[in-house]
């Protein structure tokens, strides 16, 4: 990692609300599948910007989750919700990648625009 780890966090979080801004304009054009996977980078980018402010480094995205769960949603830090939208964000941006006849419809995935807007709020809280 170069630059010092508030350029990383500070980076990692604009990476994260960019990437949510993709997925809404993914959305607006109902482009579901690509849409869950800049939502679940959006969370990934929070959940490592985090990370990095706790001094924790994961070396594979189901690493960065096994630790945000351990850190975060076990200790109750983050609210278990936001785990279970992590995890199935997780879950489904891997079927949606790499699953043949996978395709997100829009009930399902237009209301975790909001979740995921929220979820990135309050990892920058936590941040902060």
């Amino acid at each position: 990692m170069s630059g010092n780890v508030n350029d990383y966090i500070t980076y990692r979080l604009e990476k994260a609300k960019q990437t949510y801004s993709d997925a809404k304009i993914l959305a607006e054009n109902k482009s579901w599948n690509s849409c869950v996977n800049r939502l679940y980078y959006a969370c990934f980018y929070s959940v490592s910007a985090l990370l990095i402010k706790n001094g924790t480094v994961a070396k594979s995205h189901n690493g960065v989750r096994t630790v945000f769960f351990r850190e975060f949603i076990k200790t109750e830090k983050v609210h278990k919700d936001f785990g279970k939208l992590y995890s199935d964000l997780f879950d489904w941006r891997n079927k949606g990648d790499y699953a043949d006849f996978i395709d997100f419809k829009e009930q399902d995935v237009l209301p975790l625009l909001e979740k995921t807007d929220q979820f990135i709020e309050v990892l920058e809280k936590l941040i902060k």
